[in-house]
């Protein structure tokens, strides 16, 4: 385990850039709308459930210091800030960081994390929820968390593997069909930006492969229905993707029908399967 250190780590310089990271591609979910708002509430909702107790049995505690890639809406980062309490602090970046309060022991900055260098040795944590799989350029960009961990400092890594997320009921074939035919335009449209949405099973490998010791695997599916936030998620993709999903094939009528089917109180589908893996850098490494 991490000893957290009071020692002042001096701030990147990134840390002090008021607004956007200067980005090499746009971002496929953009931030400061309403429907990136949306979306944060409800990854917040679906997934914070796994990702917070997950830290919390790592011993996350007073004095740690947590570097935060990624951070959305900032419900990670506002957990992480009142848990390191006292002495520790957070540092909570995002391409843009406009979805993010900064608060007691939380700072935020914009940070393109693909072409953006971070301190290394200077985090007792580093945590990315659904990131990598976003990011061309992730085995690198691994690399460099890996890096940026004290020894002994731990990495958690949570993405999702879209590739299981079938309909499970709905109210005839052409709605299944039509379902599918959602998740597929979704899944090409993410690729077509340079994402790969099955990421996750090859997280733990990856992350071995970074140099990572005892690694720790946890997988999490659920059942999605007309009031699970991983529904309010697919949900939001119509709207924050309705471009992306357009140049995929879908049209506006079958978007506002995938729409009807998902509020549809029968509706059930199985949710993609959600990685959570923890490893640490090791204390002594071989020369």
């Amino acid at each position: 385990m991490p000893q957290p250190s009071a020692d002042t780590v001096s701030q990147p310089s990134y840390a002090r850039e008021p607004s956007r990271a200067r980005e090499g591609a746009r971002g496929v979910f953009g931030n400061g709308t309403a429907h990136s708002r949306d979306q944060h509430r409800c990854l917040a909702a679906a997934y914070d459930q796994v990702t917070l107790p997950r830290l919390a049995a790592a011993g996350v505690g007073p004095g740690w210091r947590c570097l935060e890639v990624g951070a959305g809406g900032g419900s990670i980062a506002r957990w992480l800030a009142d848990r390191v309490a006292p002495g520790g602090s957070v540092l909570a970046t995002d391409l843009d960081p406009r979805d993010l309060l900064p608060g007691p022991g939380l700072e935020v900055a914009a940070l393109d994390v693909a072409r953006t260098p971070l301190p290394e040795e200077a985090y007792d944590l580093v945590v990315a929820r659904l990131v990598l799989q976003h990011v061309p350029s992730r085995d690198t960009v691994l690399h460099k968390l890996v890096r940026a961990l004290k020894p002994g400092g731990l990495l958690q890594i949570d993405e999702i593997d879209a590739s299981y997320e079938p309909p499970l009921l709905t109210p005839d074939p052409r709605a299944e069909a039509l379902y599918l035919r959602f998740l597929e335009a979704k899944t090409a449209a993410l690729r077509a930006a340079g994402g790969d949405p099955c990421w996750a099973r090859k997280a733990p490998a990856a992350m071995r492969a970074a140099g990572l010791t005892a690694l720790d695997v946890h997988l999490h599916i659920g059942v999605r229905h007309a009031q699970d936030p991983g529904l309010g998620l697919q949900l939001n993709h119509t709207r924050n993707l309705r471009d992306r999903l357009k140049e995929q094939g879908m049209t506006d009528d079958d978007l506002d029908r995938v729409r009807d089917l998902m509020r549809d109180p029968s509706f059930r589908a199985a949710s993609s399967v959600f990685y959570s893996v923890q490893g640490r850098r090791p204390a002594e490494e071989r020369p």
